[in-house]
């Protein structure tokens, strides 16, 4: 016989929860295509210094950061309160990551209210 603790009777119950935000974050049609267009931004912007060497090439960097920019905007003042003018290009490679994670949340949270709004609405008990 197994001793159950509150721990033990927790875990299913946090896993349910982080598998939820999972959904909101990756697996609405919002936030799908949210993260396409930053990864696909991020993708070329990687990919730039292989295909063209211009005077631009750098700059090309601005775009998964405008796309991400709420929440990078954050990222970009840490990074210069910690490093100063120095801060890694990890630093901001991870920060857009991380930025575009959390606005895929919040825009999944908000299409989830959305639909869960219009569709209350739509019952034929009202």
């Amino acid at each position: 016989m197994t001793k159950t603790t509150s721990r033990t009777r927790l875990n299913p119950i946090r896993a349910d929860r982080m598998r939820a935000l999972a959904r909101l974050a990756v697996a609405n049609r919002v936030s799908a295509v949210y993260l396409a267009l930053v990864g696909g931004a991020t993708a070329l912007a990687a990919a730039e210094p292989l295909f063209g060497s211009g005077p631009d090439a750098s700059l090309v960097w601005v775009w998964p950061a405008l796309f991400t920019f709420p929440a990078f905007g954050l990222v970009a003042w840490l990074g210069e309160a910690g490093w100063g003018g120095d801060t890694p290009t990890w630093f901001f490679v991870g920060g857009i990551v991380l930025s575009a994670l959390v606005q895929s949340l919040a825009l999944g949270a908000v299409w989830q209210t959305l639909r869960g709004r219009r569709t209350r609405h739509l019952t034929p008990a009202n």
